[in-house]
C-alpha cells in the first residue's frame, strides 16, 4: 500500500538524514585535527519493484559515507624539525608497538605531528611510531610490498665523533717581486684523531726565480702554542710559468702526534691545478691567503635532528658534523579511499584500497616529505555548515512525509465509523 511505503520512505529519509548529520558534525569536529581527511555522505534511491507501471511503490533513501582520503590538505609551518607532512601521494608507516612482533599492526597516516619520547622514538599524540629505514644496515629499499627492514625511528643515544683532517686544500698568492731567500709563511688548523686542534706553519720559501720551496713546521696546539708533534715528510716545491703553477711537488704530510695519544696523520695537500689560478699562484702584489680548507673536526655533541624533502633522517652535532640515520618511505596505494579509517588518524589496509608499496620520496608517484610542516583538515566550515542546513531541511521534509501520510490513514480509518 502507497501510504504505508510513504511512511516507510519517510522514516528511510529520516535515517539517512540522520547518518549525514553524523558525518557532518565528524568534520566540524575534526577542523582542527592534524591530517584529518573530510568525509561526505552520498545518498542513494532504494527502489520497489512493482508488477504494474500504472503504480508507484515508494522505496525510500539510504546514505552511505565516502571518506576523501586522497584530498591534499593545506601544509602549515610549524617550529619542530621532526614535524613532518607529505606534499603529494602517499602515507607515513606507524606501528602500535615500539619494537613490532607478531600482531602489531602496521598502519598509515598523514598525521605527521612526531616528537621524542622518553627513550627517543619518534610517536605521534596516538601513541603510533614513526617507521623507517635504518641507514646503517645499507641504503633504504625502493619499491617494496613488505614492511622488511622498517624499525621504529629513535633519536637517542646519538654521539659524534672526531674526524683527524686527512686533506687540506691552500689557495694563496707568492709575491713575484720576492727575492731569493724570502720566506711567507701560511698557519692552518688541522685535528688528530682525538679531535684535538693544532697549528701547523707551512713555509714557503723562494729558491729561484720562478720556483718556491713548502716546508711543513712541526704543529703546535692551538690552546697554547705547545709541541704536539713531529712531521716526518719531506718538503714540496712549486714552478711557476706567468704566474701560474706548472709543477707541483707535494708530498703528504705525515705527523707523529706526541700528546694525547692520537693516531698518527698523512694529510693529503691540494694546492691546486696545473695551469689553473685556483690553488697557489705567483702574480705582483702581497702575500695573499684566498682559502686555507681542512676536513677534521673535533668531537662533537649530538645537537638535534633534521628531516629533509627525501624523509631522509639527519643527526646533527655541534661540531658541524651530520649523520644520515633512517630514511622514511612512503607508502601509496591504488585506491587510498578504499581504506578503513581507525581512531588517532590512522588507516589500514582494505581489499578495496588495494596492496601498499613502499617508495621513496619522488619515486613511483610518491609524495615529497616537507620539513617542519604540518598538514591541516581538509574540512571546509562553510561548506559543512551549508551541508547541515540542507540536511536539517531535509530532515523536516521526511518528518513531514510521516505526518501527513499518518493523517491521510487517520481519514482512511475514520470511513469505517
Amino acid at each position: 500500500m502507497s501510504l504505508y511505503g510513504a511512511l516507510y520512505a519517510g522514516v528511510s529519509g529520516l535515517s539517512a538524514q540522520a547518518n549525514a548529520l553524523g558525518i557532518i558534525s565528524d568534520n566540524i569536529a575534526n577542523v582542527n585535527t592534524i591530517g584529518y581527511k573530510g568525509t561526505s555522505a552520498r545518498f542513494s534511491t532504494l527502489v520497489t519493484q512493482q508488477a504494474t507501471q500504472t503504480l508507484h511503490s515508494p522505496g525510500g533513501v539510504k546514505s552511505s559515507p565516502f571518506n576523501h582520503i586522497d584530498r591534499q590538505g593545506l601544509l602549515q609551518a610549524s617550529a619542530s624539525a621532526t614535524d613532518i607532512a607529505i606534499a603529494g601521494k602517499g602515507f607515513f608507516v606507524v606501528n602500535e608497538s615500539a619494537n613490532p612482533g607478531v600482531g602489531d599492526e602496521y598502519l598509515f597516516t598523514r598525521a605527521g605531528s612526531f616528537y621524542p619520547n622518553e627513550n627517543g622514538d619518534l610517536v605521534n599524540t596516538a601513541g603510533f611510531y614513526l617507521q623507517g629505514y635504518n641507514l646503517a644496515n645499507g641504503p633504504a629499499t625502493t619499491s617494496a610490498s613488505t614492511v622488511t627492514g622498517l624499525e621504529t625511528v629513535n633519536v637517542a643515544d646519538l654521539a659524534g665523533a672526531a674526524t683527524a683532517t686527512s686533506a687540506l686544500a691552500i689557495g694563496l698568492n707568492l709575491p713575484s717581486i720576492a727575492a731569493i731567500g724570502d720566506t711567507e709563511t701560511l698557519t692552518v688548523q688541522v685535528y688528530d684523531s682525538l679531535g684535538n686542534s693544532h697549528d701547523i706553519d707551512l713555509l714557503f720559501t723562494k729558491t729561484a726565480v720562478n720556483d718556491w720551496s713548502i716546508t711543513p713546521q712541526n704543529p703546535t696546539l692551538t690552546s697554547d702554542g705547545t709541541a704536539s708533534g713531529n712531521v716526518t715528510s719531506a718538503a714540496g716545491s712549486i714552478t711557476f710559468v706567468d704566474g701560474l703553477p706548472t709543477v707541483i711537488t707535494m708530498p703528504d704530510i705525515d705527523i707523529t702526534w706526541t700528546v694525547g695519544g692520537a693516531t698518527a696523520s698523512s694529510i693529503v695537500v691540494d694546492a691546486g691545478t696545473l695551469g689553473q689560478p685556483n690553488g697557489v699562484t705567483q702574480f705582483a702584489g702581497e702575500f695573499t691567503v684566498r682559502k686555507s680548507n681542512q676536513n677534521g673536526v673535533s668531537f662533537g655533541n649530538f645537537a638535534g635532528v633534521s628531516i629533509d624533502e627525501a624523509g631522509v633522517v639527519t643527526a646533527l652535532f655541534d661540531n658541524g658534523e651530520t649523520l644520515d640515520i633512517y630514511q622514511l618511505p612512503i607508502a601509496i596505494f591504488q585506491n587510498p579511499n578504499g581504506l578503513t579509517a581507525g581512531s588517532g588518524n590512522v588507516y589500514q589496509q582494505t581489499p578495496r584500497s588495494g596492496p601498499f608499496l613502499l617508495n621513496l620520496a619522488e619515486l613511483g608517484g610518491a609524495g615529497t616529505v616537507a620539513p617542519s610542516s604540518l598538514e591541516a583538515s581538509t574540512v571546509d566550515l562553510a561548506t559543512e555548515f551549508t551541508n547541515m542546513i540542507v540536511v536539517q531541511r531535509a530532515y523536516s521534509a521526511s518528518a513531514e512525509i510521516i505526518t501527513t501520510a499518518d493523517e491521510m490513514l487517520e481519514e482512511l480509518i475514520r470511513i469505517s465509523r
